[in-house]
Protein backbone atom coordinates (compact mmCIF):
# COMPACT_ATOMS: atom_id res chain seq x y z
CA UNK A 1 0.00 0.00 0.00
CA UNK A 2 1.13 3.25 -0.75
CA UNK A 3 2.59 6.10 1.74
CA UNK A 4 -0.14 8.59 2.77
CA UNK A 5 1.70 11.59 1.36
CA UNK A 6 2.16 14.20 4.50
CA UNK A 7 3.61 17.59 4.71
CA UNK A 8 1.60 18.93 1.32
CA UNK A 9 -1.16 22.08 0.73
CA UNK A 10 -4.36 20.86 1.13
CA UNK A 11 -5.89 20.37 -2.53
CA UNK A 12 -9.19 21.95 -3.66
CA UNK A 13 -11.80 18.99 -3.75
CA UNK A 14 -12.16 17.07 -6.50
CA UNK A 15 -14.49 17.22 -9.20
CA UNK A 16 -17.25 14.18 -9.25
CA UNK A 17 -18.64 12.44 -12.34
CA UNK A 18 -22.03 14.03 -10.87
CA UNK A 19 -20.91 17.47 -11.31
CA UNK A 20 -20.14 18.00 -7.55
CA UNK A 21 -17.62 18.60 -5.54
CA UNK A 22 -16.16 15.70 -3.72
CA UNK A 23 -16.91 16.26 -0.04
CA UNK A 24 -20.21 18.53 -1.15
CA UNK A 25 -23.17 17.73 1.15
CA UNK A 26 -25.13 20.33 0.53
CA UNK A 27 -27.12 19.12 -2.01
CA UNK A 28 -27.44 14.82 -3.24
CA UNK A 29 -25.88 13.40 -6.20
CA UNK A 30 -27.07 14.60 -9.88
CA UNK A 31 -28.73 11.86 -11.62
CA UNK A 32 -26.54 10.20 -14.15
CA UNK A 33 -26.31 12.09 -17.53
CA UNK A 34 -29.23 10.75 -19.95
CA UNK A 35 -27.76 10.53 -23.76
CA UNK A 36 -31.74 10.59 -25.24
CA UNK A 37 -32.39 13.93 -23.62
CA UNK A 38 -28.27 15.15 -24.84
CA UNK A 39 -27.41 15.96 -21.20
CA UNK A 40 -24.31 17.41 -20.31
CA UNK A 41 -24.37 19.54 -17.36
CA UNK A 42 -22.32 22.73 -16.58
CA UNK A 43 -20.09 22.33 -13.76
CA UNK A 44 -17.58 24.89 -14.14
CA UNK A 45 -18.38 27.46 -11.26
CA UNK A 46 -16.19 30.58 -12.76
CA UNK A 47 -17.61 29.84 -16.21
CA UNK A 48 -20.95 29.56 -15.01
CA UNK A 49 -20.77 33.03 -13.35
CA UNK A 50 -19.15 34.52 -16.33
CA UNK A 51 -22.15 33.32 -18.49
CA UNK A 52 -25.33 34.59 -16.08
CA UNK A 53 -23.09 37.91 -16.50
CA UNK A 54 -23.53 37.91 -20.34
CA UNK A 55 -26.52 37.08 -19.90
CA UNK A 56 -27.70 40.49 -19.01
CA UNK A 57 -30.75 39.45 -17.02
CA UNK A 58 -32.58 42.48 -15.05
CA UNK A 59 -35.26 42.85 -12.79
CA UNK A 60 -38.02 43.34 -15.54
CA UNK A 61 -36.79 40.13 -17.36
CA UNK A 62 -38.74 36.86 -17.47
CA UNK A 63 -36.85 34.17 -18.34
CA UNK A 64 -37.56 31.12 -19.63
CA UNK A 65 -34.75 28.55 -19.34
CA UNK A 66 -35.13 24.74 -20.96
CA UNK A 67 -33.39 21.94 -19.25
CA UNK A 68 -33.64 23.27 -15.64
CA UNK A 69 -32.03 20.06 -14.43
CA UNK A 70 -31.39 20.53 -10.57
CA UNK A 71 -31.34 24.38 -10.72
CA UNK A 72 -27.71 25.36 -11.29
CA UNK A 73 -28.38 27.94 -13.92
CA UNK A 74 -31.89 28.96 -12.21
CA UNK A 75 -30.95 29.84 -8.90
CA UNK A 76 -28.58 32.57 -9.81
CA UNK A 77 -31.48 33.57 -12.52
CA UNK A 78 -34.02 33.73 -9.45
CA UNK A 79 -31.80 36.18 -8.08
CA UNK A 80 -32.22 38.54 -11.02
CA UNK A 81 -35.22 38.43 -12.78
CA UNK A 82 -39.03 39.01 -12.18
CA UNK A 83 -40.15 35.38 -13.02
CA UNK A 84 -38.13 32.25 -14.32
CA UNK A 85 -40.32 29.46 -16.52
CA UNK A 86 -38.55 26.48 -16.11
CA UNK A 87 -38.89 23.59 -18.28
CA UNK A 88 -37.48 20.36 -17.92
CA UNK A 89 -38.51 17.28 -19.32
CA UNK A 90 -36.37 14.44 -16.94
CA UNK A 91 -38.87 13.68 -14.45
CA UNK A 92 -35.72 12.65 -12.00
CA UNK A 93 -35.28 16.05 -11.27
CA UNK A 94 -39.14 16.81 -10.23
CA UNK A 95 -38.75 16.81 -6.38
CA UNK A 96 -35.33 19.15 -6.54
CA UNK A 97 -37.14 21.84 -8.91
CA UNK A 98 -40.61 21.63 -6.68
CA UNK A 99 -39.04 22.51 -3.55
CA UNK A 100 -36.70 25.55 -5.42
CA UNK A 101 -40.16 26.44 -6.18
CA UNK A 102 -41.62 26.30 -2.94
CA UNK A 103 -38.33 28.45 -1.65
CA UNK A 104 -38.50 30.93 -4.29
CA UNK A 105 -42.11 32.85 -5.51
CA UNK A 106 -40.62 33.80 -8.68
CA UNK A 107 -40.24 30.29 -10.26
CA UNK A 108 -42.60 28.67 -12.35
CA UNK A 109 -41.54 24.71 -12.75
CA UNK A 110 -42.90 23.06 -16.03
CA UNK A 111 -42.61 19.55 -16.22
CA UNK A 112 -42.02 17.69 -19.55
CA UNK A 113 -40.83 18.62 -23.74
CA UNK A 114 -41.06 22.78 -23.90
CA UNK A 115 -41.08 21.54 -28.12
CA UNK A 116 -44.38 20.26 -27.61
CA UNK A 117 -45.58 22.82 -25.36
CA UNK A 118 -47.35 26.63 -26.93
CA UNK A 119 -44.77 28.67 -24.82
CA UNK A 120 -46.63 31.64 -26.01
CA UNK A 121 -49.53 30.66 -23.63
CA UNK A 122 -46.50 31.50 -21.06
CA UNK A 123 -48.24 34.19 -18.08
CA UNK A 124 -46.22 36.20 -17.92
CA UNK A 125 -45.28 36.05 -21.38
CA UNK A 126 -41.13 35.32 -21.37
CA UNK A 127 -38.69 38.03 -22.31
CA UNK A 128 -35.64 36.29 -22.80
CA UNK A 129 -34.54 32.62 -23.60
CA UNK A 130 -31.21 31.59 -20.95
CA UNK A 131 -30.36 27.77 -21.10
CA UNK A 132 -27.78 25.02 -21.73
CA UNK A 133 -29.33 23.84 -24.89
CA UNK A 134 -29.06 20.10 -25.73
CA UNK A 135 -27.90 19.94 -29.02
CA UNK A 136 -31.03 17.85 -30.46
CA UNK A 137 -33.26 20.57 -29.10
CA UNK A 138 -31.56 23.87 -29.68
CA UNK A 139 -31.86 24.80 -33.54
CA UNK A 140 -36.23 23.89 -33.29
CA UNK A 141 -36.42 25.46 -30.10
CA UNK A 142 -34.24 29.12 -31.52
CA UNK A 143 -36.66 28.99 -34.60
CA UNK A 144 -39.39 28.27 -32.26
CA UNK A 145 -39.05 31.39 -30.08
CA UNK A 146 -37.76 33.63 -32.83
CA UNK A 147 -40.99 32.96 -34.52
CA UNK A 148 -43.36 32.17 -32.24
CA UNK A 149 -42.54 34.62 -29.10
CA UNK A 150 -42.63 38.46 -30.21
CA UNK A 151 -42.21 39.89 -26.75
CA UNK A 152 -38.65 37.26 -26.46
CA UNK A 153 -36.22 39.93 -27.12
CA UNK A 154 -32.72 38.19 -25.54
CA UNK A 155 -31.46 34.83 -26.22
CA UNK A 156 -28.42 33.37 -24.10
CA UNK A 157 -27.58 29.87 -25.30
CA UNK A 158 -25.24 27.36 -24.27
CA UNK A 159 -24.96 25.48 -27.71
CA UNK A 160 -22.64 23.90 -29.75
CA UNK A 161 -20.14 25.65 -31.24
CA UNK A 162 -20.48 24.58 -34.54
CA UNK A 163 -24.53 25.55 -33.75
CA UNK A 164 -23.33 28.68 -32.85
CA UNK A 165 -21.41 29.49 -35.75
CA UNK A 166 -24.27 28.34 -38.30
CA UNK A 167 -26.67 30.98 -36.90
CA UNK A 168 -24.70 33.92 -37.92
CA UNK A 169 -22.39 32.52 -40.48
CA UNK A 170 -21.66 34.69 -43.65
CA UNK A 171 -22.95 33.69 -47.08
CA UNK A 172 -21.20 31.48 -49.25
CA UNK A 173 -19.39 30.04 -46.36
CA UNK A 174 -19.91 26.05 -45.30
CA UNK A 175 -21.93 27.20 -42.17
CA UNK A 176 -24.14 29.27 -43.67
CA UNK A 177 -27.52 27.68 -43.60
CA UNK A 178 -31.56 28.39 -43.69
CA UNK A 179 -30.87 28.90 -39.98
CA UNK A 180 -27.87 31.62 -40.71
CA UNK A 181 -30.62 33.86 -42.59
CA UNK A 182 -33.91 33.09 -40.56
CA UNK A 183 -32.17 34.17 -37.62
CA UNK A 184 -30.20 36.85 -38.85
CA UNK A 185 -33.35 38.12 -41.02
CA UNK A 186 -34.87 38.99 -36.63
CA UNK A 187 -31.81 38.92 -34.85
CA UNK A 188 -28.14 40.31 -34.22
CA UNK A 189 -25.26 38.88 -32.12
CA UNK A 190 -23.92 40.20 -29.34
CA UNK A 191 -20.95 38.65 -27.85
CA UNK A 192 -19.90 34.76 -28.50
CA UNK A 193 -17.94 32.91 -25.38
CA UNK A 194 -15.70 29.93 -26.38
CA UNK A 195 -16.57 27.04 -23.53
CA UNK A 196 -14.32 23.69 -23.62
CA UNK A 197 -15.84 20.29 -23.27
CA UNK A 198 -14.30 20.30 -19.06
CA UNK A 199 -17.01 22.50 -18.15
CA UNK A 200 -19.58 19.86 -18.21
CA UNK A 201 -20.01 16.74 -16.55
CA UNK A 202 -20.09 14.36 -18.93
CA UNK A 203 -17.27 16.19 -21.33
CA UNK A 204 -19.26 16.22 -24.49
CA UNK A 205 -16.89 15.45 -27.64
CA UNK A 206 -17.09 18.81 -28.85
CA UNK A 207 -16.48 22.50 -28.27
CA UNK A 208 -19.37 24.56 -26.80
CA UNK A 209 -20.02 28.90 -26.92
CA UNK A 210 -22.28 30.60 -24.99
CA UNK A 211 -23.82 33.19 -27.28
CA UNK A 212 -26.43 36.17 -26.69
CA UNK A 213 -28.00 37.68 -29.46
CA UNK A 214 -30.89 40.21 -29.39
CA UNK A 215 -33.86 40.92 -31.57
CA UNK A 216 -33.28 43.66 -34.03
CA UNK A 217 -34.75 46.96 -32.94
CA UNK A 218 -36.41 49.22 -35.96
CA UNK A 219 -33.88 51.08 -37.60
CA UNK A 220 -33.38 54.99 -37.06
CA UNK A 221 -33.29 57.13 -40.11
CA UNK A 222 -29.69 57.72 -41.50
CA UNK A 223 -28.32 54.80 -39.75
CA UNK A 224 -26.84 51.47 -42.02
CA UNK A 225 -29.65 49.84 -41.10
CA UNK A 226 -32.09 52.08 -42.98
CA UNK A 227 -29.90 52.99 -45.81
CA UNK A 228 -31.01 49.39 -47.23
CA UNK A 229 -27.59 47.41 -45.48
CA UNK A 230 -29.55 45.29 -43.28
CA UNK A 231 -33.01 43.27 -44.42
CA UNK A 232 -36.24 45.61 -43.29
CA UNK A 233 -37.95 44.36 -39.70
CA UNK A 234 -40.66 41.48 -40.76
CA UNK A 235 -44.14 41.06 -39.09
CA UNK A 236 -44.49 37.34 -37.90
CA UNK A 237 -46.86 36.97 -40.97
CA UNK A 238 -44.19 38.11 -43.27
CA UNK A 239 -41.44 36.53 -41.46
CA UNK A 240 -43.55 32.94 -41.76
CA UNK A 241 -43.65 33.24 -45.36
CA UNK A 242 -40.02 33.87 -45.67
CA UNK A 243 -39.70 31.09 -42.94
CA UNK A 244 -40.96 28.93 -45.67
CA UNK A 245 -39.25 30.04 -49.23
CA UNK A 246 -35.75 30.14 -47.82
CA UNK A 247 -36.67 26.18 -46.40
CA UNK A 248 -37.98 25.40 -49.33
CA UNK A 249 -34.70 26.68 -50.84
CA UNK A 250 -31.81 25.68 -48.88
CA UNK A 251 -34.06 22.18 -48.90
CA UNK A 252 -31.48 21.31 -52.07
CA UNK A 253 -28.42 24.28 -51.20
CA UNK A 254 -26.48 22.80 -54.32
CA UNK A 255 -28.90 23.31 -57.23
CA UNK A 256 -29.53 26.58 -58.33
CA UNK A 257 -32.61 28.56 -57.27
CA UNK A 258 -34.25 28.37 -60.43
CA UNK A 259 -34.48 24.73 -59.89
CA UNK A 260 -35.00 25.03 -56.10
CA UNK A 261 -37.87 27.57 -55.59
CA UNK A 262 -39.91 26.45 -59.55
CA UNK A 263 -43.16 24.48 -57.92
CA UNK A 264 -43.36 26.79 -54.56
CA UNK A 265 -46.53 27.59 -53.82
CA UNK A 266 -48.01 29.99 -50.87
CA UNK A 267 -51.67 31.55 -50.83
CA UNK A 268 -52.39 30.54 -54.54
CA UNK A 269 -49.40 31.88 -56.14
CA UNK A 270 -47.41 28.69 -57.58
CA UNK A 271 -43.50 29.83 -58.89
CA UNK A 272 -42.64 29.21 -62.25
CA UNK A 273 -38.39 28.68 -63.39
CA UNK A 274 -39.31 31.49 -65.32
CA UNK A 275 -40.80 33.63 -62.53
CA UNK A 276 -36.93 32.95 -60.06
CA UNK A 277 -34.83 33.85 -63.71
CA UNK A 278 -37.15 37.51 -63.76
CA UNK A 279 -36.64 38.02 -60.35
CA UNK A 280 -32.85 37.34 -60.33
CA UNK A 281 -31.88 38.99 -63.44
CA UNK A 282 -34.26 42.49 -61.86
CA UNK A 283 -32.14 42.49 -59.03
CA UNK A 284 -28.62 41.94 -60.88
CA UNK A 285 -27.68 38.73 -58.93
CA UNK A 286 -26.44 35.99 -60.95
CA UNK A 287 -28.94 33.53 -63.07
CA UNK A 288 -27.12 30.34 -61.59
CA UNK A 289 -26.85 31.50 -58.22
CA UNK A 290 -27.49 29.02 -55.17
CA UNK A 291 -29.31 29.59 -51.83
CA UNK A 292 -25.99 30.14 -49.71
CA UNK A 293 -25.24 33.16 -52.00
CA UNK A 294 -27.81 35.23 -51.05
CA UNK A 295 -27.81 37.75 -47.68
CA UNK A 296 -30.51 37.60 -46.07
CA UNK A 297 -31.79 41.21 -46.91
CA UNK A 298 -31.19 39.82 -50.62
CA UNK A 299 -33.61 37.37 -49.48
CA UNK A 300 -36.34 39.92 -48.58
CA UNK A 301 -35.69 41.18 -52.13
CA UNK A 302 -35.88 38.40 -54.10
CA UNK A 303 -39.51 37.44 -52.19
CA UNK A 304 -40.84 40.95 -53.38
CA UNK A 305 -39.33 40.64 -56.75
CA UNK A 306 -40.85 37.03 -57.18
CA UNK A 307 -43.98 38.34 -55.46
CA UNK A 308 -44.19 35.95 -52.98
CA UNK A 309 -46.90 36.51 -50.57
CA UNK A 310 -46.20 38.11 -47.31
CA UNK A 311 -49.53 38.54 -46.05
CA UNK A 312 -51.22 36.44 -42.97
CA UNK A 313 -53.03 33.12 -43.98
CA UNK A 314 -50.27 31.72 -46.66
CA UNK A 315 -51.15 28.49 -46.29
CA UNK A 316 -49.55 26.28 -49.41
CA UNK A 317 -46.72 23.37 -49.07
CA UNK A 318 -45.08 22.73 -46.06
CA UNK A 319 -41.12 23.51 -46.61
Amino acid sequence: MAARPTGRARRPAASRGDGQAAGDRTRPPRPHALHRYGQNHLVDGNILRAIVKQAAVGPDDVVLEVGAADGQLTRPLLERARLVHAFEIDHRYASRLAKLAAEHANLAVHPGDALKQDLATLDPPPTALVANLAYNIAIPLIMTTIAGLPQLSRWAVMVQKELGERLFAAPSTKAYAAVSVLTQLACRREEVRAVPPAAFRPQPRVDSSFITFVRRAPAVAGTAAAAGQAAPLLTAAEYAAMDQLVRRAFGQRRKVLTNTLAGAARAGVTLSRDDVLRALEGLGLSLAARPEELAPPQWVALAQALAWPMGAGGGGESA
